[in-house]
């Protein structure tokens, strides 16, 4: 009996009461029906308050027609006992049998389980990191590469098609700033007032002297300075595809801020906003009246200079994914963006969308490392700020993506580098892949032993025998693997998912230590021993494919 099963069943009965009614149109979502585990376990397996949701537009009282539906989840095989509590919670048990033959689902899934459709058919444009590509990726980008990549995986296992993109700001004054940098380099002489500083800075512009064919030393400065813009960025911009691809994130599109002003977007968006009605033009500038969709005050667009203001970029960026056929976008930025959310929500608003729905804005919080207590400040690399390689070579590539992607997103972070480094359970990446690990060293000592999942080509599987109290719980915690998925693709929080992860390895531990696989001694193989090594893989089965969307490693030995 899975939650996903029992959860159509309740929507079921639940159309089936507002059909006897006469209420016609009551088609529960996914959502509206969703099961939950009880905290206090005495109250069964699952509860639901679907008769409260439902009560007053069916036009009954909601403990009434809990007691209704109640009858009807009683009669469903593998259910023992339902009972209806307070005003109108519905509490079901399952008896054992059908608990744990939840054990053989996960395993004949293959990775299946968990898997949604609430997504299904939706286009979706995810944008992160999008690093200036004037210098090595810092904390910041690092947790929103770490949180973007497992957001896409979590999105597509609900179905959605998901396409991940990096916005190229290679257009405006930090590219200048960057190719004097280098330039300065190159002469020997000291950084600008505004520029870059850090050991990248002379590798990068050591590598361009190496790469251009002619003599560099020879060319006005002028000049000199557009070879560093130009195979500067595009030599800075490999080092970030690098480093990304190394920290397992790759992206479908890489988008290029100038070829919105080089192609006539800017152009295309503002037409588009003056055939709405929502451009002006006053003291020679062309303004958006974003004050009419809630901002603080209209957007010059369009300087008086005939210059392009910053805005002018996002509106082509948004109409030109929308224009693409994209259905959902979802921005990721950082911690000093906060002020772009107002006129952002209403260019959406203005081109005719719904904000938060088009377009959404998730913000990330600071990171911050800390070793022996202290604060890490400086990169070896970079000068004044730490950088994606700094974490990955202090902790490697799983511990770094898992420590940035356990807390939320909006919440600032500090990451223990002793911490991460520790092989003990106080470690979370660690206790977590541990949990894997033992899993498959289960399977190898089982196999070993001739504890098989399958006799005489049959399954060997009696859910009946896993009614020991710690398989109880376990069997509890992998039932909620499917919502936790959900919740975290709706409410755009990869961090649920390795908080569930933790507390799937710790029961799967207590229940390690309580109960056998493998006979002791001479005793005979039971039943029960091979229905342990189902539900044994099936622990291991949801740990492999959770870590998987956080985009960290399952090992099978540790």
């Amino acid at each position: 009996m899975t939650p996903a099963a029992l959860a159509d069943t309740v929507a079921r009965l639940v159309t089936e009461a507002a059909a006897r009614r006469g209420v016609a149109d009551v088609t529960p979502s996914p959502a509206e029906v969703a099961l939950e585990r009880p905290r206090n376990r005495e109250h069964g397996d699952w509860a639901s308050n679907v008769a409260m949701r439902f009560g007053k537009r069916l036009g009954v009282a909601p403990r009434e027609l809990a007691a209704e539906l109640a009858s009807g989840i009683a009669a469903v095989d593998g259910v023992r006992a339902v009972d209806v509590a307070g005003p109108g919670f519905i509490n079901i048990t399952l008896d054992t049998a059908a608990a744990g033959g939840l054990a053989r689902t996960i395993v004949d899934g293959a990775g299946e389980y968990g898997r949604g459709d609430a997504l299904a058919g939706v286009r979706m444009n995810l944008e992160f990191v999008s690093a200036n590509p004037t210098g090595p990726i810092h904390l910041g980008g690092t947790r929103w590469a770490a949180v973007g990549d497992s957001l896409a995986r979590i999105l597509q296992a609900q179905g959605a098609d998901v396409t991940r993109e990096y916005y190229f700001n290679d257009h405006g004054a930090q590219i200048d700033r960057f190719s004097r940098s280098l330039l300065a380099s190159f002469l020997g002489e000291p950084t600008p007032e505004d520029g870059y500083a850090g050991g990248y800075i002379a590798d990068i512009a050591a590598r361009v002297v190496t790469d251009y064919p002619g003599d560099l030393a020879a060319l006005p400065r002028d000049e000199a300075q557009e070879v560093f813009r130009a195979v500067g960025v595009e030599l800075m911009f490999g080092d970030i595809r690098a480093q990304l691809h190394d920290f397992g994130v790759d992206f479908d599109v890489y988008f290029h801020e100038n070829s919105l002003h080089e192609t006539g977007a800017v152009e295309h968006a503002v037409a588009r906003l003056r055939e709405l009605g929502h451009i002006y033009d006053a003291d020679g500038a062309v303004w958006l009246r974003t004050t009419e969709f809630g901002d603080d005050r209209d957007r010059v667009v369009i300087k008086s200079d005939g210059e392009a203001a910053y805005i002018a970029g996002d509106l082509a960026y948004y109409l030109n994914k929308r224009e693409r056929g994209f259905e959902r976008n979802i921005i990721m930025l950082g911690a000093d963006h906060h002020g772009y959310i107002g006129r952002l929500m209403a260019a959406v608003a203005a081109f005719g969308d719904t904000p938060w729905v088009n377009l959404e804005i998730l913000i990330g919080q600071l990171v911050n490392l800390v070793k022996d207590g202290q604060p890490v400040r400086m990169s070896k690399r970079a000068g004044n700020v730490v950088t994606m390689e700094d974490l990955v070579e202090a902790v490697g590539v799983d511990a770094a993506r898992y420590a940035l992607v356990r807390s939320s997103a909006d919440s600032q972070l500090d990451v223990d580098l002793d911490l991460l480094a520790k092989h003990t359970n106080d470690n979370p990446v660690y206790y977590v892949q541990y949990a894997h690990a033992r899993t498959c060293a289960v399977d190898r000592n089982a196999a070993s032993a001739g504890v098989n999942r399958v006799e005489g080509g049959e399954p060997a599987f009696d859910p009946a025998t896993l009614g020991h109290e710690t398989e109880s719980v376990l069997l509890g915690v992998l039932q909620e693997f499917p919502r936790i998925l959900a919740q975290a693709a709706e409410l755009r929080e990869p961090h649920r998912v390795a908080r569930y992860l933790e507390e799937l390895a710790g029961a799967y531990h207590r229940w390690y230590d309580s109960c056998r696989v493998i006979p002791l001694g001479d005793a005979p193989i039971e039943d029960v021993h091979r229905s342990r090594l189902w539900l044994n893989d099936a622990v291991g089965q949801v740990l492999r494919s959770g870590l998987g969307l956080l985009g960290v490693s399952a090992p099978e030995r540790m």
